[in-house]
């Protein structure tokens, strides 16, 4: 029998104790259950009698807040309000929308069927520039209290520190990973340096095309934005850059046609270009820390059996060594 206290990890979370929660909410399920593809909480599609299926989303203990998770559930019903296309955390009777049972802490929401957008199509471009420009316009209205930013600090150099406190790292190779990723954090100093005070605002946080949908008819057509799961605060650009791919050029053409739309809701501020590189450096240590940090969980060892290998470290060495004479050149436009 589960014990009736926060739980540390999701080891007690069963099937059938995601159904009982779910039927706790006066949803009666069908007792078809389909775990979909989510390593840091576990996301369930749960079949219910003479009604639609919802989405279960159970919040991987200890890592947010209540009110960090309820004040990212408010941040998408203020996105809501303005009809942007979001999915929000669905209430309970008396408008709660985080949930507990057992001790677990989860969320309901509809399901959002979709396909992947059209990344090398500039109407579809302008078109998520569009809505990330009116998800920034509200973003920028007040700033969370209880989620911290992405910045130098919580995505590098408090993720080095504490990786470099773990035995993640093959002895042989320490000392170069200790070099080459303290260059890279003075690399990312020097871009935020170069950009100079640029505003924070709540963001997506996590905008890249997995977290996109796009419906092709209906009232509803076009993109249509999931999971702020991993919501902050932090600069505009990123939830840009994570829409760039391809060659230098290829980006410039890609980010022109997102600021197209995004321009007709927000202002861009051009010297934000100087943190592209930087926050993907960023997003680069802060990704190895979060995954030796979960590596305990079986999903984690499961889903991602390189990890932790010689050859991930080596790979991870020459990644950060790319990402230091990136971060030299110049941005995608002239600022």
């Amino acid at each position: 029998m589960n014990e009736q206290i926060l739980p540390e990890s999701f080891a007690g979370l069963s099937p059938e104790l995601v159904l009982d929660a779910v039927d706790s909410c006066g949803m009666y399920c069908d007792g078809r259950l389909l775990a979909l593809n989510s390593y840091e909480n576990r996301v369930y599609q749960v079949a219910l009698d003479d009604q639609a299926p919802v989405i279960a989303k159970f919040y991987r203990p200890q890592r947010w807040s209540d009110p960090a998770i309820l004040e990212e559930h408010q941040f998408v019903q203020e996105l809501v309000a303005q009809e942007i296309p979001v999915v929000p955390a669905l209430e309970g009777a008396n408008g709660e929308t985080l949930r507990q049972f057992l001790g677990y802490r989860f969320a309901l929401f509809a399901r959002q069927s979709g396909r992947a957008p059209e990344i090398g199509d500039a109407a579809t471009l302008e078109w998520l520039g569009r809505f990330i420009g009116r998800i920034h316009a509200v973003g920028a209205i007040k700033p969370y209290q209880h989620r911290p930013a992405i910045d130098i600090n919580t995505f590098g150099v408090e993720p080095r520190n504490w990786l470099l406190q773990h035995d993640f790292i093959p002895p042989d190779l320490l000392q170069a990973y200790q070099s080459v990723s303290q260059q890279a954090l003075d690399g990312v100093a020097r871009c935020y340096d170069r950009a100079g005070d640029v505003a924070l605002i709540r963001l997506h946080g996590d905008c890249h095309m997995g977290n996109v949908l796009w419906l092709d008819t209906g009232d509803q057509a076009g993109p249509h934005f999931v999971d702020f799961d991993d919501s902050r605060m932090g600069p505009g650009i990123q939830d840009l850059w994570m829409l760039l791919s391809g060659s230098r050029q290829e980006m410039q053409s890609q980010l022109t046609d997102i600021l197209v739309g995004y321009e007709d809701f927000f202002e861009f501020e051009p010297r934000q270009l100087y943190l592209v590189e930087a926050l993907r450096t960023l997003r680069l240590l802060h990704y190895s820390t979060w995954l030796a940090q979960r590596w305990t969980d079986p999903a984690f060892t499961t889903a991602f059996p390189w990890f932790n290998t010689q050859r991930y470290w080596q790979d991870r060495i020459l990644e950060l060594r790319e990402q230091v004479a990136l971060m030299d050149e110049p941005p995608l436009w002239p600022v």
